[in-house]
């Protein structure tokens, strides 16, 4: 089981999944489960898990973040996400999965999760592999792109009037298959393809995320921001030279900025002590480069403040939201046109101690049946072009698009 990727673990149903670089956990089955809504999502959450930490008996030998009980979660980006589709606002979610299997620094592990004291060992093995998206028909989702450059075209205008800094749009694209989706096809092509990325599933959203909102381990708490992209060409020499114009662009490097702001300004409540580097470094993925920054702290009291607290505490920051906040999010519900659903918002892990990893849910979709709905977005300034920021987030939909078609 050692050389097996943990993605090649999952069952068709229940399949749950966090990993990166081939390390971190995957889970299936369901032992507990709570949806939440609204504005209280965050906190009811919390507060059922609390109780289920508490209650539970734990016996684990590993004794490393993601070993013993744990939960995945996905959150809505909205208070009121739904309610333009004409569906109840909701869909956040914490899943208890019955089994789950991690591998960290060449340590594997298997966890069983069940009501009776005693539990039977649960039988982890290489499943069949799954069956390949089928006949993808990709069209426009809530806009089309004409659409959108007058929505990104408008954004421009209300910065430039002083309003506020930054906002960061959406769009999304439809894909309709011609059987229902085995999400473990994309995901296995997801975590082939991305391996320096977060490739997840959480109760049909799926994706591969490069940025981490939140992880929290035995105190430490780190932050990955990203803000300002530019799309490869497949050229070493002229994408090394792209890598450097990314990071002199005084568009990128203000797009970054804010968002480093936000997130600095968020955890410096719970942190006795942050160290936010003065200059951003070049993120290389495969299909875009985009600019970076680690920020890191210490948190103040450990028992107060969980992985999952700090992750509210961070949504939505400037990078999928925008600066100032209240003023960003009051723009993005006027002229984006779209229920972003879970999409941009925090996906991941908590285990009974508080620790955890919650990335943001980018380069991803939701998925129900043969419909998947992928998206992306992008950060818009004054120096925005709204043709520019159109490309860029064609750019963005390619890792998903192409789980969702390559052979």
């Amino acid at each position: 089981m050692e050389d097996v990727p943990l993605t090649h673990l999952l069952p068709a149903d229940g399949a749950l999944a966090w990993v990166r670089d081939g390390d971190g956990i995957v889970g299936w089955g369901e032992a507990a489960r709570i949806e939440t809504a609204g504005d209280k999502r965050f906190a009811e959450a919390s507060q059922w898990w609390r109780e289920v930490s508490a209650h539970a008996v734990v016996r684990d030998r590993v004794g490393v973040p993601g070993s013993g009980l744990l939960a995945f979660g996905s959150f809505a980006f909205a208070d009121d996400s739904g309610r333009t589709r004409g569906r109840e606002p909701g869909s956040s979610v914490l899943i208890v999965p019955r089994v789950v299997v991690g591998r960290r620094g060449g340590t594997t592990w298997v966890t069983t999760i069940r009501e009776e004291a005693l539990a039977p060992s649960a039988d982890v093995a290489p499943t069949d592999a799954p069956s390949a998206p089928e006949d993808a028909v990709f069209t426009d989702g809530s806009t089309s792109g004409t659409q959108w450059e007058s929505i990104v075209a408008e954004a421009v205008r209300r910065i430039e009037a002083g309003r506020l800094d930054k906002v960061v749009l959406a769009r999304d694209l439809v894909a309709d298959l011609a059987a229902p989706l085995d999400v473990r096809a994309p995901l296995r092509r997801l975590a082939e393809a991305y391996p320096n990325c977060w490739t997840f599933h959480v109760d049909h959203l799926f994706g591969a995320t490069p940025e981490m909102l939140v992880r929290r381990e035995r105190g430490l708490v780190t932050s990955r921001v990203l803000a300002g992209t530019i799309r490869r060409t497949g050229d070493d020499a002229r994408d090394l030279a792209l890598a450097g114009s990314l990071a002199r662009s005084s568009k990128d490097l203000e797009e970054h900025e804010y968002a480093v702001r936000s997130v600095a300004d968020a955890l410096e409540p719970y942190c006795s002590s942050t160290n936010v580097p003065e200059t951003p470094f070049v993120l290389h993925l495969p299909n875009v480069m985009h600019l970076a920054t680690d920020v890191a702290g210490v948190v103040a009291d450990h028992e107060s403040a969980s992985a999952r607290d700090l992750a509210e505490a961070l949504h939505p920051s400037a990078a999928v939201g925008g600066t100032p906040r209240s003023v960003a999010l009051e723009l993005i519900a006027e002229i984006e046109h779209l229920d972003r659903g879970r999409y941009a918002a925090p996906v991941g892990w908590i285990d009974a101690d508080g620790d955890g990893e919650w990335g943001i849910a980018l380069r991803s979709a939701e998925y129900d049946g043969a419909r998947v709905r992928l998206f992306a977005g992008c950060g818009i300034v004054a120096d925005s072009d709204p043709e520019a920021e159109l490309a860029e987030a064609q750019a963005k939909l390619v890792p998903v698009r192409d789980a969702l078609t390559s052979a």
